[in-house]
């Protein structure tokens, strides 16, 4: 069951949001939609953006939230705006692993806590498909943006990300009213 956890999440490449949807990908529908066999063959369109606060840096970043999004991730995109990025949310906390496979661009990674805090921040090559899996089982969103923007904006782990709507669990899992 392991080994199927971990090829489940090295699907994960970025992503994106169903349209209308605001709800994070449960496991039953990333694993439903990484057991057919085909992977995307083009870019997926722009999905919902979110700001997003890192410290004083403030961010616009698509939402990945559906397993098709999530899957497609940044694959076949050519650039990112330098205050861009893609957030992906997962319904409960893993250990994540993220792969590049027909990504051209180079990107960096935050693996984030369910509380919204930074764990790890990791480098991704385009085109690989080398996993690169985090740390701890404690990820429940990860937010990619372009290469060394972490470290040019002096983000580091420990810091915790916002968004415009509050705290990360408060945006993604409150009941709604």
């Amino acid at each position: 069951m392991k080994w199927f956890s971990l090829l489940l999440i090295s699907a994960c490449v970025a992503g994106g949001c169903k349209p209308g949807s605001s709800s994070p990908a449960n496991t039953a529908e990333v694993a439903a939609d990484v057991a057919q066999p085909e992977l995307p063959t083009r870019a997926q369109p722009k999905l919902q953006t979110l700001k997003l606060w890192l410290g004083a840096q403030e961010m616009t970043a698509e939402l990945a939230l559906t397993g098709p999004q999530i899957r497609t991730g940044m694959m076949f995109r050519t650039n990112i705006a330098d205050n861009a990025g893609m957030l992906f949310v997962f319904s409960s906390p893993r250990q994540v692993s993220f792969w590049m496979k027909n990504c051209p661009l180079p990107l960096s990674a935050a693996y984030i806590d369910p509380n919204g805090a930074i764990l790890e921040v990791r480098e991704l090559d385009s085109f690989s498909t080398n996993s690169v899996t985090a740390n701890t089982d404690r990820v429940q969103y990860v937010l990619e943006t372009g290469r060394g923007w972490f470290e040019r904006n002096n983000v580091i782990p420990g810091m915790v990300v916002r968004t415009e709507r509050g705290a990360l669990r408060q945006t993604f899992f409150s009941p709604k009213n």
